[in-house]
């Protein structure tokens, strides 16, 4: 039997044979009540879209400042994110702006570096994938996570360029490498330790619990 606990969807998972009971199943998860603790006391706390929070874009924290009289149009403005309309779509119209945001950067940016590598993307969209900051298919479609909007620059434009890489190379070998480091420049290695360390929490941004 195994437990895991999911930061980003503040889920806690138990998974066992198929002939496990679900009264031993359910007294042994109990049994482990210690860890259970211990992973929830490391766990990133939730930061959902709320007036008066504090979220990372780009990579700084920004505040978010709402009125109901304000325009319902979302500015990022310095340090603020400045929103209206009703508060109950607040969450909503939040994601659906960052989400905008990531896809009209992150485009230019598989452009740019695909002009360097001599290759062409066939299209660019992106989602919120709980294990992976990007995917490139075999007939060149690229997805990246829109929470990468939230990370420094130089961690989204790191998996930005390593998913370009595979348009020409689409397996993990030196040449990919090579190219990989040349699209990037200095501090491949820092900008992958730094999506490392925020990744957990930046997956709990626009979302409650724990």
């Amino acid at each position: 039997m195994r437990l895991r606990l999911d930061d980003a969807e503040a889920r806690l998972t138990l998974t066992c044979p198929w002939r496990t009971s679900r009264k031993s199943a359910l007294t042994w998860a109990l049994e482990q009540s210690s860890w259970i603790a211990a992973q929830m006391a490391k766990s990133e706390p939730g930061r959902p879209f709320a007036p008066g929070a504090s979220i990372p874009i780009l990579g700084e924290e920004r505040t978010i400042e709402w009125q109901s009289s304000a325009p319902r149009a979302i500015q990022l403005d310095g340090a603020c994110l400045r929103c209206g309309g009703p508060e109950a779509g607040l969450p909503r119209r939040i994601e659906t702006f960052l989400k905008s945001l990531a896809l009209e950067i992150m485009s230019k940016e598989v452009a740019e570096f695909a002009d360097r590598a001599g290759v062409k993307a066939r299209s660019v969209r992106v989602g919120d994938a709980r294990s992976r900051w990007g995917s490139c298919s075999s007939d060149g479609r690229i997805r990246l996570s829109w929470r990468l909007i939230l990370a420094p620059p130089k961690a989204r434009r790191f998996v930005v360029a390593h998913e370009v890489a595979h348009l020409r190379h689409l397996d993990h070998g030196r040449d990919f490498k090579a190219l990989e480091a040349e699209l990037v420049g200095p501090g491949v290695v820092d900008a992958r330790a730094a999506l490392r360390r925020l990744g957990p929490r930046l997956r709990r941004v626009g979302r409650s619990g724990l």
